[in-house]
């Protein structure tokens, strides 16, 4: 008797035939495509992208330090002293001084017991998330939290309740029905939401996970180097630290390297050193960066009162400049003192895709870089330029930005009003 079979179906059937295929291809053709632009001097204030001279408006380069030459001699003098790599994972061969002195100094840094260093900020929430969480238990994320979280979460197998961004009512209520989920409670947040630049309502949040037994996570990658006295970040700025269980942190911003962390208590970093896969089946960061980022952590340590305050005037000035040319941008929101929250990002809000897309490429043009950000990173409708600000930033440079928008939008017609 024959046996009948069936062909399988391709497995490459969705890269033929994805549904962003035909608008990808229609923006290469007509160099539209604003992701993967070559950047092709060290990253500043002004830069040179693609051989033109560009005002860069589109980097986490928060504090500048990666031009800073303290922090690139550190760089120089780790790898003269340790090589270009280690070549094993923090658990075997690859635990230098250098990172060990890193992780006492960012638990100092951020007013913890003990930090643990990992190779990349997404391995950070990855690698923590996974470890602490299991099937048994229930994570509540915002919906606006970094994709790097909403994958930890999921690699956990934990139940995972989102609550629309920013809403502490519909966060109450995936904690009341967390209450009978029968597990451990994680509530899991960003400090600073990276897309809209806006704050998150930390003292709520701390004060309904505790009501309701939930323990409490912070994503502050956007936040160390930029908010509060010592520049820890939002739940720093709070004054928060004592109701907070655990903190993240990113070296690729502020602190001019590359890599991450998680900063908590003695007891939950140890058991993240034998139980986080993502940091025990990683090679160790490579020395450089690890340098780099020791040394940028004492600069913040010693002069970051100053570089935080004058970041947040250049963020205040762009954003009140955007605004007086007739632009949207979306609002820090208010402290509880009342005072503007102000974040390194400035959002414009532009609406439709293809629209935000032509203004991004006729700014690059003119002379001045973003980043855009339209569906599916954005809701439907919602596409936006998202600017952010250093405090290496000149005022002219800032000035000269704004007069290219102002130029640019000469031809386009239809944005959001202001």
């Amino acid at each position: 008797m024959s046996q009948s079979t069936t062909a399988p179906i391709d497995l490459f059937e969705k890269v033929h035939n994805h549904e962003r295929r035909e608008i990808l291809k229609a923006a290469n053709e007509a160099d539209l495509n604003p992701y993967f632009r070559l950047l092709t001097s060290q990253a500043g204030p002004v830069v040179e992208m693609e051989g033109r001279e560009t005002i860069m408006l589109g980097s986490n380069n928060y504090l500048g330090l990666t031009g800073d030459q303290r922090v690139k001699q550190a760089a120089r003098d780790a790898l003269d002293s340790y090589g270009t790599g280690v070549t094993g994972s923090r658990l075997l061969n690859g635990t230098t001084p250098l990172h060990v002195e890193l992780e006492e100094r960012l638990a100092s840094f951020m007013n913890t017991e003990d930090a643990i260093v990992f190779s990349t900020g997404y391995q950070s929430n990855v690698g923590c998330l996974q470890a602490i969480l299991g099937p048994e238990d229930t994570v509540i994320a915002d919906s606006g939290d970094h994709a790097s979280i909403l994958d930890g979460c999921k690699l956990s197998g934990a139940k995972l309740r989102p609550f629309r961004h920013n809403q502490t009512d519909k966060l109450e209520k995936m904690l009341k029905r967390a209450g009978g989920d029968g597990g451990g409670v994680l509530v899991v947040v960003d400090g600073v939401y990276s897309m809209e630049g806006d704050l998150c309502d930390l003292p709520r949040v701390s004060e309904l996970s505790s009501h309701y037994g939930a323990r409490l996570m912070v994503d502050e990658a956007h936040g160390v180097g930029v908010l509060g006295q010592r520049g820890a970040g939002a739940t720093e700025l709070f004054g928060l630290e004592d109701q907070v269980d655990l903190r993240m942190g990113t070296f690729s911003k502020s602190l001019a390297s590359c890599g991450g962390f998680i900063a908590g208590s003695s007891e939950v970093v140890e058991f993240l050193r034998i139980s986080s896969r993502s940091f025990i089946f990683s090679a160790s960061g490579v020395p450089a960066s690890v340098g780099a980022a020791l040394e940028a952590v004492k600069i913040c340590q010693a002069e970051g009162p100053a570089l935080y305050a004058r970041l947040l005037d250049n963020a205040d000035y762009l954003r009140e400049g955007l605004k007086s040319i007739g632009l949207k941008v979306i609002e820090p929101g208010l402290m509880p003192d009342g005072s503007v929250a102000t974040t390194p990002v400035v959002p414009v809000v532009i609406g439709d895709d293809w629209k935000a897309i032509l203004l991004w490429k006729a700014l690059f043009t003119a002379g001045v870089y973003t980043n855009v950000a339209i569906h599916p990173a954005v809701p439907p409708g919602a596409a936006l330029l998202r600017t952010s600000l250093m405090a290496t930033h000149e005022k002219h440079q800032l000035d000269k930005a704004l007069a290219i928008f102002e130029k640019v939008l000469a031809d386009f017609e239809d944005l959001p009003p202001a």
